[in-house]
């Protein structure tokens, strides 16, 4: 190796090459080692320095290096590198060993560090070349350089709608870096947000928005309406572009209006955008927004269905644009929303269903569409997809549900324990959305989970817990003109509820209020008949055929649940068995989870035998048919055998055949040895899942 030299004082040994019997040097001499490379070895250490710092091999090296092998004041570069890799300090690839960088870049003087970084990026920049992962390193390690912070600001960019996270670490490598902190808050904001980091994001705004002269204040403003409407505080959404004023809004005024127009402001809404203004740009995404904005304010019109189509051209238009912005809601959202109003939930589905797959919105913007989806599915009667749906929504992200989506899945809990029978889930789910709707205020975008919790809360005799909600509800619908398709299915919630709570003075506006609007709503039309349906089942002085068409308007309408619970109720009271019979088998039609086994009607022995013994009907180790283990729960929870029927869909005498056959097949001598036998037969949760005060 030292013949190599081409000066005349002759090198020191490195100490770290194996010995002459092969053996490795021993652990950390790579470390001790660095720190000997003085004196005749500093050109080795010299070189390994810059290879530490990012200089790589065959590329340019440091200037000083350089002129000292071209002024041969130094051995050449080969001779460095042998030497340096027969002492294991360098491996074959040209990369130092990890101990030996870390010992010479903690033993040089930072300021000589930097220097060398510094000439380092000097030499990418006259190649032309991006640092791409250097820079991050070079960030990260204390470096100060604007075109560092520059090139790191530029991938942050790239990264910001596709991945927000690595958008969120890469910003603050940039400010480490030297980035100005005001000019990248906007976007810095926009990351965290769409990385879940509300509080950050907010923090951030906060920062921006209190300066003399904010810049990009208008994608700070939308951040900032963007996160209020996720918060579950559209009204303070709202807020955010007022302060903004119309003449600086620019292309987010459709933005604007939608955050208006959901907190009850549409003459804010109108100030700063007018439907039928031009886009900002002959682009799929200012197209989009403009349309989002056109279909909100057709659904305050007279023709409000004209609003779905133009809200399903904006998510087509933003699904091709492929790009995830902060917006207070997805026109994807707002379709669906407008179609489950409308009573076409399948519709809001498949809108949803696409905008999922497209990536709509962002990973922001994920929950809120697949609950969407998921009440869709409940509003069809489609309980699993609609529970598979809400599960996907809640691990759609590494962050909790944002308030505004955690009460649409309480709420949508709720829905479902209420379809389901299910007293104690129905409890349990309450207790949940108690909690949620504290955390959240009303707007028009959140009707439909405020209806669902009307009528649970009537359900449960706990209406003052929604009461002043649903005032505000009330409110916020008068100030935007009642719009009938807004208005209507909380017109139909509160009629439910005055029914439950046997209360005609609360049920008589509501069901004036869709008469009035039968002229140009075939959903309040249908809501009004099957009102009328419902009050003349409960005063015991009803028509058959009237009740089964009601029964079936509803099920044409996206609500084959309501429909089947309507006609089971009337069957459950007809005087007549052709009529039972004619009403259970439209229940039946409608519901027909609601009868699992071969008989379900209302004689079950009739269809299959004295036993009830048919398809699912066979009794497994405890003894009971899948038919009977379903009577028995609801024994169990207290119902009567009129409220078995009207869960089921059979008749009440068929319910008592079904308790006097379980009775007999567990050897029960009285109720008390009934119940007990029944707990043992179903299991022990079943009977912890029993409400108390049920027995």
């Amino acid at each position: 190796m030292d013949a190599h030299l081409q000066r005349a004082e002759r090198p020191v040994p490195l100490h770290t090459s194996p010995d002459h019997q092969g053996h490795p040097p021993p652990p950390h001499s790579a470390e001790l080692m660095a720190k000997q490379l003085k004196g005749a070895n500093a050109a080795v250490r010299e070189l390994l320095l810059a290879l530490s710092v990012g200089f790589a091999l065959p590329g340019p090296l440091p200037a000083d290096l350089q002129q000292k092998f071209i002024s041969g004041t130094v051995e050449n570069l080969d001779s460095l590198v042998d030497r340096a890799e027969a002492a294991g300090l360098l491996r074959p690839d040209g990369t130092v060993v990890g101990t030996a960088q870390h010992a010479l870049l903690t033993a040089t003087p930072t300021a000589k560090v930097h220097a060398l970084q510094r000439e380092l990026v000097s030499v990418f920049a006259s190649t032309g070349q991006p640092l791409g992962n250097l820079a991050r390193d070079l960030a990260r390690g204390g470096l100060a350089d604007s075109r560092v912070a520059a090139e790191l600001e530029q991938a942050a960019n790239a990264a910001l709608e596709s991945d927000p996270r690595l958008a969120s670490q890469l910003y603050e490598e940039a400010l480490l870096a030297g980035a100005d902190t005001l000019a990248t808050a906007a976007r810095r904001a926009q990351a965290a947000a769409g990385d879940g980091e509300l509080d950050t994001a907010a923090r951030i705004i906060d920062a921006l928005l209190v300066s003399a002269d904010p810049p990009d204040v208008r994608r700070g403003a939308d951040v900032a309406a963007s996160v209020w409407a996720q918060r579950g505080m559209l009204a303070r959404a709202a807020d955010v572009y007022n302060w903004l004023g119309p003449g600086r809004v620019g292309a987010s005024a459709p933005l604007a209006a939608v955050a208006m127009i959901g907190a009850g402001d549409r003459a804010g809404a109108e100030a700063f955008f007018q439907p039928d203004a031009p886009a900002s740009s002959p682009t799929l995404l200012a197209a989009a927004l403009v349309q989002t904005g056109q279909g909100v304010f057709a659904s305050l019109g007279e023709k409000p269905q004209q609003g779905i189509s133009i809200l399903i051209h904006a998510s087509d238009m933003l699904n091709s644009a492929g790009m995830a912005l902060p917006l207070p809601e997805t026109p994807a959202a707002l379709a669906a929303l407008l179609a489950l109003h409308s009573g076409e939930p399948h519709l809001a589905e498949t809108v949803c269903r696409a905008a999922v797959v497209a990536g709509q919105g962002g990973n922001a913007a994920q929950p809120r569409l697949l609950l969407l989806q998921a009440w869709a599915a409940m509003m069809q009667d489609k309980l699993e997809d609609a529970r598979f749906a809400a599960a996907e929504a809640a691990k759609a992200n590494h962050w909790p549900l944002v308030p505004r989506d955690e009460f649409m899945s309480a709420a949508l809990e709720v829905g479902l324990a209420r379809r389901n029978g299910d007293v104690p889930e129905l409890l349990r789910a309450w207790e949940r959305a108690r909690e949620a709707m504290l955390h959240t205020s009303v707007d028009l975008y959140n009707l439909l989970p405020w209806g669902e919790l009307l009528i649970a809360a009537a359900r449960l005799r706990e209406t003052r817990r929604v009461a002043q909600y649903l005032d505000d509800a009330w409110k916020l619908l008068g100030r935007l003109g009642g719009p009938a398709l807004w208005a209507v299915p909380l017109h139909w919630a509160a009629v439910q509820a005055a029914l439950l709570n046997e209360s005609p003075a609360d049920l008589a506006p509501h069901a004036t209020a869709l008469a009035r609007a039968s002229a140009h709503s075939q959903l309040a039309a249908v809501l009004a008949t099957a009102g009328k349906a419902w009050v003349s089942v409960l005063a015991g002085r009803f028509r058959t055929s009237e009740v089964e068409g009601a029964a079936r308007l509803l099920g044409a309408v996206g609500m084959p649940w309501e429909g089947a619970r309507l006609a089971g109720h009337a069957a459950a009271r007809a005087e007549e068995r052709r009529d039972m019979m004619r009403l259970l088998s439209c229940a039946r039609d409608l519901h027909p989870q609601g009868s699992t086994g071969a008989s379900g009607g209302a004689d079950a022995q009739a269809g299959s035998g004295a036993d009830g013994v048919g398809k699912g009907a066979q009794p497994d180790a405890s003894g009971l048919s899948e038919r009977e283990k379903e009577v028995a729960r609801l024994v169990l929870e207290g119902k009567t055998y009129r409220e078995i029927g009207e869960a089921i869909y059979i008749s009440p005498r068929t319910a008592e055949h079904h308790i006097a056959r379980i009775r007999r097949r567990l050897g029960a001598e009285n109720r008390s040895d009934l119940l007990a036998r029944l707990r043992l037969a179903l299991g022990v949760e079943s009977s912890q899942q029993l409400n108390p005060q049920q027995e």
